[in-house]
Parts: structure tokens; C-alpha cells; sequence
């Protein structure tokens, strides 16, 4: 087998090394002679078995040594001195000097410790293999009217693919046909099925738990969601956070002090013993491997979790996060205006009544606060109809509309004005309470007469006030609120949600000031937001932050930080997770220092041999990678006691969308 073969084997050197180490013990325990001693006496036969023990101890040293030495090579080629060349060095001293227990052991340590490290990285990598492991292979697309199973590669834009019961959604697309439930694991995190009907969107990689499907193909290959993430999670995994590379470059230097450094000893002592044993206890292993493990483990939970950490620098930087700032509209709100007033001020006329006129009148207009106004009275059974015969828009006042021969006019009080209504029937009174309470009203008036007031409000997302209070107990000392929005509306969502610091009527340029000053005031910033109007904010903020990125390509791709579903708790459990890594990340550094620190105490009081702290010095590098996997545990981010979460779906204003 070639040394390359080796190399790539991470297991069968150390088992090739072992049973020659195992065969060498027993040759010499079988004449009486201590295999693990480089001085014997005896007679022909045990000399016989002294010689073969150590042919065993030395193929044993070969055997493990090889891998090591072809890396330590490759590394000198491009001008790095790794951990490997102090190991080779050292064995090689140890086969020179005789010592070949000493070599065999530590060759062998050496390649164990590197297949275990292999085995749980690979581990720790788990999330990205899931990934890859859900991706499609085929699809069932439908071509001429007949069903034709293809790879999912080879599905073309535009063309009709069938997700039946138990099928993976092998492209991203829009529903056009069926109903079906999806598990959406994969890229949001949630467990929970969701159901999809025409005109829903899905996801490639996501699973039918039941139902059928017809889909019209969007994304198709390296287009999906699904290969957006696995391409950011293999970036993210590899992306060095700043203490990794820091440590990089200290190991850079240590290296060649240590071999420094065991020259000296040799020189000075005339022990060259004692110099191969301080290459050996030497090694920065554990030093060098504690921070990309951590990493690694904590960007893969996220990844199952449906958040995407864009690298190690940004998780790094996400621990440090003391400011969270957030937009409202589409962040703290749906986003999606909803009614909620009817005020009936004529005599004569229900709450239908007022509800029908303001709806058929909205018809004809484009502007956003019709759409709420027109679904609540469909949803209610109201006669909408067809277009008004007439429709006026009135820019920032409102609409004027003709409908059956009469006069309807819908907007604010200065519309009145615009249309020589002096009497408001109580309108005025009505629209300050209503903007009071964080809501856009409307005024209805039918021929010049007012007969009541509508009103709409964006509802507060139900998790939101639990998610501030997280933030808090994750140790978050501000959550400031930016946006466009006016200073009632604003206030009366803070007031629902509990942020104190509010900021209203801002222009993009004055988010962005917003955070430079929290950031001149030492403050370590996270934006959150929608990355349209927020773009400026959350390039400037420590990290950005985008929500519901499963179905925007630019937000996973750009975004430091990308949750894929609209659940605001994930966002404390991101800033949980960095925490948790990053104190992880000092928990290893610490391991593997107090290691160093002791092996090195050892061997200067003679108590510790190159066998022995190479056992050591394995065993510390095993430590940091086990306590790194912890980070793959599942479990609650959240910080305190549970709270409770809103069940009332409290409607809040909106004029603009923010």
C-alpha cells in the first residue's frame, strides 16, 4: 500500500501499529523479556526474542510513522513547520538512540489521536452532511402529458414536476396543483409539518409527509435554497474566526521554538533523550485544533436549527453582540395590514354598511391600505363587487369614488377638507383616539355626509415580546427600534413588545446614523431587518441579520446571519449559540495551555517519558474535540425562567411599510 494510501486510511496505520506493537509484547512477554526496555540480558534465545521485538517495535514505528512523515514533508514544502516534523524528529531520534518502544508508542499515539480527530470532525461536520444527504437525486416531471422520472439536475425552469406522499421536493418552485403537508426540516429547522396549496411556495430537499403535489419549477440544481446552504455552511465551516487565526500564527512561531528549544537541552544536558521527549510533549495539538472544532460544531448546530452563520469571524463577533437593533415592519410585525375598526357615526347605517361603501370604493385603488380594507368585508360576505365607475385618487389625502351614482370618498380628515365637508360627524374625535391607540384610520363619507371610520394596524408578531425578553436574558443590555414608520405607531408596538428605545421616521441614511452612533458609544451592534431599506444599516452593524431568508437566495448568501423561517426566537438562541461557542472555544484553549504547562513541568523533573506525554498530549487533543461536540447537542438557548407566550394576535399600525 502506497504512503498516500496511508494517509487517506486514517485508521489503518494505528491498526497495522498496534497489532505489530501487540505481536512485538508478545514475542518478548513469551521469553521472559520486557518488550518496553531498551536494555535485556539473556541468553541466545532471548537475544533471539529481543531481536525480534524490536524488528516488530521498528516496522510498528514505520508502519504509524510513515503518514506522519509525508505530511510534515508536504507541510515543509509549503514552508510550514508543523506538529508532524516534531513528531517524525522525534521518532527518528528514538529509532536512532535505540529507543524503539519509545518510537513505536509515540508514532502510534500520534496516528490514533489523528483518526480519532478525523472521526469526530467528521462528526462535527454532521449538519453539512445532513444537508447533502436530504438533496434529491430524481424527479417525477411531467413532459407531452406523460410521467418521466429524471435526475433532479436535469429538470428544466419552468417545467411541471409531481411530489407525491413520502417523495422529497426535488426543486424549489411554486405550488400549482394539490395539497400536501411538508416537513421543512431541512431548511428552516422546523419540525412541525406545513401544509402547502396552490400558490405556496416549496422548498428542494423538503419532504411530502402526505398529500400531492404538482409544481412548477423555479430553482432547479445549484439554484435551490437547499444548495445555497450547503454552499454557506462549507464556507461558513472553513472561515477562520480572529482567536483561530491569532493561534495560527503563534503556533507558526512555537514550532520552531520548540525545536529551538530541544536543541538547546541536548547542547546543554548532552541528554538526547530528554530533547526528543520535549519535541514530543511539545506538540501544539490541542492549542492549534481548539478554536476551528469549536466552530465547526457551533455553525453545524446552527445549521440544523434553520441559522446560517456566514463564519467563525461572525460567530465570534455575534458573542460580543450587547445592542440589538430592529426594524418593525415585517420584523416586529407581519408586515401584512389587517382591519380592525369599523365606527359607524350615521344614523340609519350598520356596521356593514360602512364596512361595504369604504371596501367598494378601495377597489378601484392601489393604494396598500385598501387590500385589508377590501379581504375583511369579502371575508365577511359583504357585496364588494366590480370597480367603482369612477375612481379618483387623491395622493396623500385618499380616494373619491363613484359608485351606483353616489359619491364615496375614504381617507383622512384633510380628504374632508379637499371635499368641503365641514361637519365630521365626531370623525376627528374618532381618528385621534384610533391613532392613539397605534392605529391608521379612514374616514367614509357617502355625498358629502360622514358615516363612519375605518381602520387598519399591522398585527405584532405573537413571539415578539418573549423574544425581547430573551434577548435580555441572553445578555443583551439594548434592543432599540428603527423605523420609518410615525412616532404613535412606533411607540404603541414598543409599548406591546417592550423595547424602550424608539426611533421613528427614519430614512435609510438615519438608520445608518443610528448605528454608528451606538457603535461610536462602544456598543457591539446586531441590525435585524428587512435588507431593502435596512441595506445601509445592516452592512455598518457588527452583524446583520435576516429573517425568513428560506426563500430569499441574496439574505443566505449576504446576510452574516441568515434565520430561515420568521421565528423571532431564533435570534436570541443565535447570540446563545455564539456565547456557548465562544466560551467553549477559551474552555479548549485553557485544556490545552494547562497541558503544555504540566507535560513540560513533567519531563524537566524527569517523571514524565516521550511515551507517556505523548499519551498525554493525545488525550488533551481528544478532550477539546469531545467537549467542541457538546455544541451539537440540542437544546434551549433561551436563558431564565420560560415565558409565556402572547396568544392574542394584537393588531398594530402601520402608514408606510417601515
Amino acid at each position: 500500500m502506497s504512503s498516500t494510501s496511508w494517509t487517506r486510511a486514517p485508521w489503518a496505520a494505528p491498526a497495522a501499529a498496534g497489532a505489530l506493537i501487540a505481536a512485538a509484547a508478545f514475542t518478548s512477554f513469551s521469553a521472559g523479556v520486557n518488550p518496553f526496555s531498551s536494555s535485556h540480558a539473556g541468553g541466545g534465545g532471548t537475544t533471539a526474542a529481543l531481536t525480534a521485538s524490536h524488528v516488530l517495535m521498528t516496522a510498528a514505528a514505520v508502519v504509524a510513522g510513515l503518514p506522519i512523515l509525508v505530511k510534515a514533508v508536504r507541510a515543509l514544502r509549503h514552508r510550514t513547520i508543523a506538529i508532524d516534523l516534531l513528531v517524525s524528529v522525534a521518532a527518528t531520534g528514538a529509532l536512532v538512540i535505540g529507543e524503539v518502544w519509545e518510537a513505536a508508542a509515540v508514532t502510534f499515539l500520534f496516528s490514533v489521536g489523528h483518526a480519532l480527530e478525523a472521526r469526530t470532525m467528521t462528526r462535527t461536520r454532521a449538519a453539512l452532511a445532513e444537508l447533502v444527504a436530504v438533496a434529491p437525486d430524481v424527479a417525477v416531471v411531467l413532459r407531452d402529458g406523460v410521467q418521466v422520472e429524471v435526475p433532479s439536475v436535469q429538470v428544466a425552469t419552468g417545467e411541471t414536476v409531481l411530489v407525491k406522499n413520502g417523495a422529497k421536493v426535488p426543486v424549489d418552485g411554486v405550488v400549482t396543483g394539490g395539497a400536501a403537508a411538508l416537513v421543512e426540516a431541512s431548511i428552516t429547522g422546523e419540525s412541525v409539518p406545513v401544509e402547502k396549496t396552490e400558490g405556496d411556495r416549496v422548498f428542494a430537499g423538503t419532504v411530502s409527509s402526505g398529500g400531492f403535489l404538482t409544481v412548477r419549477a423555479t430553482g432547479v440544481g445549484a439554484d435551490t435554497t437547499l444548495a445555497r446552504i450547503i454552499h454557506r455552511v462549507e464556507e461558513a465551516q472553513d472561515a477562520k474566526a480572529r482567536a483561530q487565526t491569532f493561534l495560527e500564527r503563534f503556533s507558526a512561531w512555537y514550532t520552531p521554538a520548540i525545536i529551538v528549544l530541544a536543541l538547546v537541552a541536548a547542547l546543554v544536558s548532552g541528554d538526547v533523550v530528554l530533547a526528543l521527549t520535549l519535541l514530543v510533549i511539545g506538540c501544539p495539538g490541542a492549542l492549534v485544533i481548539s478554536i476551528p472544532v469549536a466552530i465547526v460544531a457551533g455553525i453545524g448546530r446552527g445549521a440544523r436549527d434553520g441559522i446560517l452563520i456566514k463564519g467563525g469571524e461572525h460567530l465570534e463577533a455575534s458573542a460580543r453582540i450587547d445592542t440589538v437593533a430592529l426594524d418593525k415592519t415585517g420584523t416586529l410585525t407581519e408586515g401584512r395590514p389587517h382591519l380592525t375598526d369599523v365606527v359607524v357615526l350615521a344614523a340609519g347605517l350598520d356596521r356593514a354598511d360602512v364596512l361595504t361603501w369604504a371596501a367598494r370604493a378601495e377597489a378601484g385603488s392601489e393604494h396598500p391600505l385598501a387590500r385589508p380594507v377590501i379581504e375583511a368585508a369579502v371575508a365577511e360576505g359583504l357585496p364588494v363587487g366590480g370597480l367603482p365607475e369612477h375612481t379618483d385618487p387623491v395622493p396623500g389625502k385618499g380616494v373619491v369614488a363613484t359608485l351606483d351614482g353616489r359619491r364615496v370618498a375614504v381617507g383622512n380628515l384633510p380628504l374632508l377638507l379637499a371635499e368641503g365637508i365641514s361637519d365630521d360627524g365626531g370623525a376627528a374625535a374618532e381618528v385621534d383616539r384610533l391613532a392613539g391607540l397605534g392605529r391608521t384610520p379612514m374616514v367614509v363619507a357617502l355625498d358629502g355626509e360622514v358615516v363612519g371610520v375605518v381602520a387598519v394596524a399591522d398585527r405584532v408578531r405573537r413571539d415578539a415580546r418573549e423574544m425581547v425578553t430573551r434577548l435580555h436574558d441572553a445578555g443583551v443590555t439594548r434592543v432599540v427600534m428603527l423605523t420609518g414608520d410615525n412616532r404613535r405607531v412606533a411607540e404603541a408596538v414598543a409599548a406591546e413588545v417592550g423595547v424602550v428605545d424608539v426611533r421613528a421616521q427614519l430614512l435609510p441614511e438615519d438608520k445608518l446614523a443610528a448605528i454608528e452612533e451606538l457603535q461610536a458609544g462602544g456598543h457591539v451592534v446586531a441590525m435585524i431587518g428587512d435588507g431593502v431599506n435596512d441595506a445601509p444599516a445592516l452592512a455598518t452593524a457588527e452583524i446583520g441579520i435576516a429573517m425568513g431568508a428560506a426563500g430569499t437566495g441574496v439574505a443566505v448568501e449576504t446576510a452574516d446571519i441568515a434565520l430561515m423561517n420568521d421565528d423571532l426566537l431564533r435570534v436570541p438562541q443565535a447570540i446563545g449559540l455564539a456565547r456557548r461557542t465562544v466560551s467553549v472555544m477559551r474552555q479548549n484553549i485553557g485544556v490545552a495551555l494547562a497541558t503544555v504547562g504540566l507535560l513540560l513541568a513533567g519531563v524537566l523533573t524527569g517523571g514524565v517519558t516521550m511515551a507517556v506525554g505523548m499519551l498525554v498530549h493525545q488525550a488533551s487533543v481528544l478532550a477539546v474535540i469531545l467537549n467542541a461536540a457538546r455544541l451539537l447537542r440540542r437544546r434551549d438557548d433561551a436563558v431564565g425562567a420560560p415565558v409565556t407566550r402572547s396568544t392574542t394576535g394584537a393588531a398594530t399600525p402601520q402608514v408606510q411599510p417601515a
